[in-house]
């Protein structure tokens, strides 16, 4: 038998086993990749000692990546609860619980995102305080706590006291009992035990997603007037369907209820892309009903996001924390609705109450309804509510204790078994999770039991209904032609020149379906027809032009090689069932023609074309978002030795031809060529360039101005991504001593300021460089404006947090801060009077400044607010 033994578990994930160091490690683990394990037989029912449980990883290898092509690539959630609940790991007098914690390995900032990340997930808000801060009354947030600790078995723990965290730097890291582990490049690892070594990869090649254990087909379905699309019956540990879910129509509107694992394949195999969206209404944040979050956050413009503010505060800190990113942020990629729990909500004519539901932290449930005939049709959606026999065990009148009063517990039934005409519910057993037959008498016309992993017994039968996947529920009938009235809204904002008497004649198409595969359009052959896309995803391809995309709703097929006069130069493949306007050719142009845009639309053709070719423009964008875009967009030229001025990096800068290399100090980090592009930092994120920029040969760019790109999700989330892995590139891979380092001796454990004083690092970062490469001053300055700027927001919400907690010393720490800012602002007065960089110590003044003041004074706070579990 082979002392390492290694398995390919699906794309990204591995298993890693070393039977003799009793070590088996889920390497990698994005959405759901403990039901792919449970696919490939490596968590197995078993008996130990007479007691079922399961077996399974005792380890987590985790991603140096905190994205990889839009997606989480580090959701531990799920494999850290199989470890410690369904392994028995921290069960009382279980077989399994030898004292032994569950291990989670990777770089230093990876681990301590998963900490916090998995904290939250158990947890949510954790103190009266972040409930205040979050609209919860004082009374409510006394009760509410009292619960949470009584599900949390009466006190919040930090995740070092439930797991452990193994730090991976240079060179070979003993993991446990002789096995040892070594990086060798960005995700990219060698585990090796005496003699035998394996290698594991966890990128992702471009384009690839994380795959589904569960295959999902392709489906179609009618828009209606008030319907419900079931699109997840099962729950986390369910290998064979999607978790729980909906999704709502109203009146040609589509609202996502919950955003699970797989999200993306979820809608693409529905038909659905994320900007036929309106929004998302979110009941709570544990992964099975959020990590499919960063996929609406990769839309053409801002998803409108429905939830109390309780809710959203909890989802707001979980992603913050996998993203280190701060959780104000959010809102650059959502639309925020915050809606009031226990009063129906009215939203353009739907009419949503969030309702309170136990849960072990913030969960509302759902009651959607719709005026009709004879009154309100009313669907329910109660996800992860509660046993009712366990809730009642709960109950505990006396308020210094753990628990629920009685009064509570009849409000939260009185809720369950409110009758309506559609009741989606949760039955998955177990302490949180809701039993079936505490609704036999619920008096609703139609009840549908969800959220397990189990087929339905025959007393669950005689109680519900289910839902196979795709299935839609009607409460409202419509009347009208949705498709076609989505294609008008398609012409009237691709062209809103036009009158209504003209888009009404392109609207007199034949409207054509083509099943998942069919070819629409062939490289090389000319266009007969214009294709006006109303539903589902186009696959565009071109091996000789080295093309691959994707265009959604609202795209042209065909449109591209009618204005060039010429066949067309890519292929076009239906990815689901794909819906289109058929428009004559000679329709077409007679109408922009009349209308003088022939000639506007011709012009913008060519850059149109490269930018769609491009990974970053490549995929879902609209045509009227492109359109606005290109109006924006100026070209520049720049030549070998010429300097890329401040000034140059307020736009996103996309290389048409040429070369750029990319430098940190005197070390090349890569060279830009046609389709990359630089600049991302300041155009859209507000910070100053972290590189050096050196022009090898003759290059063209396009500079797009970044306030275009700033309110476009899906470009914004790219460009973040890739910042990311050059941020993370230069902490850990350069040589340069001039460049800070983060260590994890700066951090003060407390996540949200840990992460505030990292982006103060890159910052510093960035000043160095400049004054390394005395590239100018216009530079320098700028960079100094942008540490005041983000210093003077830290301090601010660094306060506010003292403030909310009650630290004693917050009127020192307020002084210590005006005397900071007040240094920088010295200091940045010097340089500007000054006229080289000579003598010019600012390493030496950052770490007096900023490192000294992390390392003495704001240790002493977060001690006072871990105190208070803030961690």
């Amino acid at each position: 038998m082979d002392k390492l033994q290694k398995v390919s578990v699906a794309r990204g994930i591995f298993w890693v086993e070393a039977p003799d160091a009793d070590l088996r490690i889920l390497c990698g683990c994005p959405a759901d990749s403990v039901k792919h394990l449970m696919k490939r037989g490596l968590i197995q029912q078993r008996e130990k000692g007479g007691v079922p449980c399961e077996t399974g990883p005792n380890a987590i290898l985790l991603s140096d990546v905190m994205l990889q092509n839009g997606e989480l690539s580090n959701l531990g959630e799920f494999p850290v609860l199989q470890m410690l609940y369904k392994q028995g790991m921290i069960l009382p007098n279980h077989p399994n619980n030898s004292g032994q914690k569950p291990l989670l390995i990777g770089r230093s900032e990876q681990v301590s995102a998963q900490m916090q990340y998995i904290f939250r997930g158990n947890y949510g808000l954790v103190s009266d305080e972040e409930l205040m801060q979050a609209g919860v009354s004082y009374d409510d947030a006394q009760w509410m706590m009292r619960l949470k600790l009584r599900f949390a078995f009466g006190r919040i723990a930090p995740s070092n006291q439930l797991l452990e965290g193994l730090v991976v730097g240079e060179g070979k890291v003993e993991i446990r009992n002789g096995l040892f582990i070594e990086r060798l490049a960005t995700n990219n690892y060698r585990f090796s035990y005496q003699d035998e070594t394996v290698d594991v990869d966890l990128n992702l090649e471009i384009g690839n997603r994380y795959e589904t254990p569960y295959p999902l087909g392709y489906l179609r379905f009618k828009r209606e007037y008030f319907a419900v699309l079931h699109s997840g019956e099962g729950d986390g540990w369910d290998v064979n369907r999607p978790s729980m879910s909906s999704i709502l129509m109203f009146q040609g509107r589509l609202y996502l209820i919950d955003a699970g694992p797989n999200l993306y394949s979820n809608l693409s195999a529905l038909g659905v892309v994320v900007d036929e969206i309106e929004g998302i209404f979110h009941t709570h944040a544990h992964d099975d009903h959020f990590c499919g979050i960063t996929t609406l956050m990769r839309a053409g413009r801002r998803l409108k996001y429905f939830a109390t503010p309780a809710v959203r505060a909890t989802v707001q800190r979980k992603l913050g924390a996998l993203l280190s990113m701060e959780h104000e942020r959010f809102t650059d990629f959502f639309e925020i609705h915050d809606l009031q729990q226990g009063c129906w909500n009215n939203l353009q004519g739907l009419e949503v109450k969030p309702i309170f539901s136990p849960h072990p932290l913030e969960t509302t449930i759902f009651q959607f309804r719709a005026l009709w005939h004879e009154g309100y049709k009313v669907y329910a959606h109660y996800a992860d509510i509660v046993s009712l026999k366990v809730l009642h065990g709960m109950i505990e009148e006396d308020t210094s204790k753990p628990g629920l009063s009685e009064a509570l517990f009849n409000k939260v039934k009185v809720n369950y078994l409110a009758p309506v005409d559609l009741k989606k519910l949760d039955i998955g057993g177990g302490m949180i999770h809701g039993n079936a037959e505490d609704f036999r008498d619920d008096l609703s016309d139609k009840i549908l039991l969800s959220h397990t992993a189990l087929e339905l017994n025959t007393a669950q039968k005689e109680i519900g209904s289910s839902a196979p996947y795709g299935v839609v529920d009607v409460l409202i009938h419509s009347k009208n032609n949705r498709t076609r009235e989505s294609a008008l809204q398609f012409l009237e904002a691709y062209f809103p020149e036009i009158p209504g008497e003209d888009h009404q004649a392109l609207l007199n198409g034949d409207l054509v379906e083509f099943n998942p595969g069919n070819i629409m359009l062939k490289e090389g052959q000319p266009a007969n027809y214009i294709l006006l896309v109303l539903h589902g995803t186009v696959e565009r391809i071109s091996t000789l032009h080295e093309v691959h995309g994707y265009m959604d709703a609202g795209s042209f097929v065909g449109e591209l090689a009618v204005l060039n006069r010429c066949p067309s130069e890519a292929s076009y493949r239906a990815v689901n069932f794909v819906w289109t306007l058929r428009i004559p050719v000679f329709l077409f142009l007679e109408i922009i023609r009349r209308h003088g845009l022939l000639e506007k639309l011709q012009s913008n053709l060519e850059i149109r074309a490269f930018l769609q070719s491009s990974r970053l423009f490549g995929e879902g964008l609209s045509y009227p978002v492109l359109n606005r875009m290109l109006e924006g967009i100026t070209s520049r030229r720049y030549m070998p030795g010429e300097p890329i001025l401040c000034r140059d990096l307020t736009y996103l800068n996309m290389i048409l031809a040429g070369e750029v290399r990319r430098m940190v100090g005197g070390e090349e980090l890569d060279v830009l060529g046609a389709r990359d592009f630089f600049g991302e930092e300041g155009a859209v994120f507000g910070l100053p360039c972290l590189f050096r920029l050196e022009v090898l040969e003759p290059t063209d760019v396009l500079q797009i101005p970044g306030e275009l790109l700033q309110a476009i999700p899906i470009v914004r989330w790219k460009l973040y991504e890739s910042y990311l892995r050059r941020a993370q590139a230069i902490i850990h891979g350069s040589e340069n001593e001039q460049v800070f380092v983060w260590r994890d001796a700066f951090a003060i454990g407390v996540h949200e300021m840990d992460t505030h004083h990292k982006k103060l690092v890159e910052i510093a970062n960035s000043i160095i460089e400049i004054i390394g490469s005395n590239i100018g001053k216009e530079s320098l300055m700028k960079s100094m404006d942008a540490l005041i700027a983000y210093t003077e927001y830290h301090f601010q919400a660094e306060e506010k947090m003292m403030e909310a907690y009650g630290y004693a010393d917050l009127e020192h720490h307020h002084h210590l801060h005006v005397k900071l800012v007040s240094q920088v602002v010295e200091f940045q007065n010097m340089v500007e009077e000054k006229d080289d960089y000579l003598g010019l110590d600012f390493e030496g003044f950052f770490s007096d400044w900023l490192i000294q003041h992390i390392l003495n004074e704001d240790r002493r706070y977060a001690m006072h607010l871990n105190d208070r579990c803030i961690f």
